[in-house]
């Protein structure tokens, strides 16, 4: 089996140190993220005679799925109005976890050299 190579290995502790205070300072506000996925989905409301009934579904809705616990995930309803401020704050999310694996993984080099500090 073979490793991965760590790509930080080749840095100086300088260099790592940069790159580190970069990305936290590059960091988005913490308080506008959202973990989640949005998913559109067209649905039946069961009425009789309903142009549903006949495969003409109503929608698409936007839903934003939120895990609940590590099988259960849930749906919650986004309005039309706040799809962009809700996709906005997703997209925040990920690139806030990014950078901290990132920071994560310059620490870790550190911490191997003695040179966390």
């Amino acid at each position: 089996m073979r490793h991965k190579k760590n790509k930080w290995a080749a840095f100086t502790r300088q260099q790592l140190r940069t790159r580190r205070a970069a990305l936290a300072r590059q960091l988005p506000n913490v308080e506008a993220t959202l973990r989640g996925s949005l998913q559109h989905q067209s649905r039946r409301c069961g009425k009789a005679g309903c142009r549903c009934n006949a495969g003409e579904l109503h929608g698409p809705y936007m839903y934003l799925s939120v895990r609940t616990t590590r099988t259960r995930s849930r749906l919650l309803y986004i309005p039309a109005d706040a799809a962009e401020e809700v996709s906005r704050r997703i997209e925040t999310t990920g690139r806030i976890e990014t950078a901290l694996a990132e920071i994560s993984a310059i620490n870790l080099e550190l911490l191997a050299r003695g040179e966390l500090t």
